[in-house]
């Protein structure tokens, strides 16, 4: 025996119509947002990550007492406490860092480039950068110590803004979608008024109306956030695909960042329809309630 259908002739109700459309688009946007978001948080991890625990030091551009400066860069790393390893950086490698902005058409040779000491720290040990940039100062002068922290802290500025404007459009995109759904269910109401009535003469509690308007757009919304959820995932494959395809200078710089979704974002992303049809569900029930509680 088939289930019974609604009580309520929803399909001659135009008003629910747009109701998929605008949940799809819904749910587009916050894919979007969310995936951003998402991407945000893991490379500012990674970035950290790779950064924490290493330094940078800076020797001036070529000069005939670069190599000096150098050696006794090196001597001061090597007997600083703290200090797990300092490495010199070539000019070969130092140019091949700038390859990507000035590309492969000037040799190393043809730049004067400063030269660079890789510094890796001793977790275990505390170093005093203090005292480690006057004894490099002394020894080699003009010699900088960078220990990443202001550019972390930037870029940590730039993602934390970056990710509170994208948790601000996924509360705008839900506040629209529950004004969208209390309206459409609020036209229902007014395009089914009469059927209302019969049922309540019928003996029909507003709890059982309600649930045939909290069905209603519970489907039409999880019809929607699937479609929407589809779409998001495409634009997201495109963009990547994009990212990896779109260089200047070769394959050196790409114009768009690259997306790095994991399994689990992608699971986070999976939830959207379902929250999407929640929420229309629950809202599409508070709206009948309340409106037929105010009818005469």
């Amino acid at each position: 025996m088939s289930a019974p259908g609604p009580a309520i002739p929803f399909g001659r109700d135009g008003s629910s119509r747009f109701l998929p459309a605008l949940t799809l688009l819904m749910v587009f946007l916050a894919g979007l947002a969310l995936a951003a978001v998402m991407d945000l948080e893991r490379a500012l991890a990674r970035w950290d990550q790779s950064l924490t625990g290493t330094l940078t030091v800076e020797l001036p551009a070529a000069t005939g007492a670069t190599d000096k400066s150098l050696d006794a860069a090196l001597a001061v790393l090597h007997d600083a406490p703290g200090i797990k390893s300092a490495t010199a950086i070539d000019r070969d490698a130092t140019a091949k860092l700038v390859e990507p902005w000035l590309g492969t058409a000037l040799s190393p040779a043809d730049l004067e480039l400063p030269r660079l000491i890789d510094v890796r720290l001793d977790v275990s040990a505390h170093a005093d950068l203090a005292a480690l940039r006057a004894k490099l100062a002394a020894a080699a002068p003009g010699a900088t110590l960078d220990d990443h922290q202001l550019w972390l802290d930037s870029f940590a500025r730039f993602a934390r803004s970056a990710e509170i404007t994208a948790i601000a459009i996924l509360v705008l995109i839900g506040g629209v979608a529950v004004m969208s759904v209390a309206f459409a269910t609020r036209t229902g109401l007014a395009v089914h008024r009469d059927t209302i009535e019969l049922l309540h003469l019928m003996g029909a509690r507003d709890a059982y109306v309600a649930r045939q308007f909290e069905r209603q757009a519970l489907r039409l919304a999880l019809i929607g956030g699937v479609a929407g959820l589809v779409l998001a995932a495409a634009a997201l494959l495109a963009l990547s695909q994009a990212a990896n395809a779109v260089s200047l200078l070769g394959d050196s710089v790409t114009l768009l960042p690259p997306l790095h979704l994991r399994g689990w974002n992608w699971a986070v992303l999976a939830v959207l329809p379902i929250v999407a049809g929640l929420v229309a569900m629950a809202t599409a029930r508070i709206t009948v309630l309340a409106t037929l509680r105010r009818l005469p």
